[in-house]
């Protein structure tokens, strides 16, 4: 029979850190993606989108 090495209490080996580095990157690309459409999904502020208007119409920020 063939005798499996045991790792020392609290230490672990390196495909088990390699799973947990992966699954924490997982994590964290779940949840920017979660934020990034909350954020495109906020509405666009109206005095920003007057500034856009006056922007596209060509007058100066003094006109209306």
């Amino acid at each position: 029979m063939i005798d499996q090495q045991q790792n020392p209490p609290g230490r672990r080996n390196a495909s088990e850190g390699l799973d947990e580095a992966r699954l924490r990157q997982r994590a964290i690309g779940v949840k920017l993606r979660q934020m990034f459409d909350e954020v495109v999904n906020e509405p666009v502020p109206d005095e920003f989108l007057d500034i856009l208007r006056r922007a596209d119409s060509g007058k100066p920020s003094g006109e209306r």
